[in-house]
């Protein structure tokens, strides 16, 4: 089974961007974190602060993918094209906050990203990576 990882706007600064906020583990942690949890799994890893980028990583996972994880960062709060192309793939995708959103701003209190998702993950730290991946996969 292969599975997408997806991080998207700032979160190739994971590690370094307010460690007080999403801690001290970057990407490159994540990943392989979950790569040595899941070994029987493939996991692909994407990050673009771009949003077209990510719609297009979406649209192709259908070919080659059977599920997502996705962090899109700010994103998460703004992109219906990130929310159509997940609902357009028909592939089960879990969304991940590193923080808790409803105890940020209130812009960030409503995740259109998330909406499309069969689940999210909020508020858990980088667990969340790991959780997430275990309800994708049952």
């Amino acid at each position: 089974m292969n599975i997408l990882l997806i991080h998207g706007p700032n979160l190739n600064l994971l590690g370094t961007r307010e460690p007080n906020q999403y801690g001290n583990a970057s990407s490159e942690t994540i990943v392989t974190d979950l790569r040595t949890q899941f070994t029987e799994y493939t996991i692909t890893y994407f990050q673009s602060n771009d949003e077209g980028e990510l719609v297009n990583a979406i649209q192709n996972a259908k070919q080659n993918v059977q599920g997502i994880l996705i962090n899109a960062g700010g994103l998460s709060h703004t992109s219906i094209s990130i929310a159509d192309a997940i609902r357009s793939v028909g592939l089960p995708c879990i969304s991940i906050h590193i923080t808790n959103i409803y105890q940020r701003e209130s812009y960030r209190h409503h995740d259109i990203v998330g909406e499309a998702c069969k689940g999210a993950i909020v508020g858990l730290g980088t667990d969340g990576y790991k959780l997430a991946m275990e309800c994708l996969l049952d």
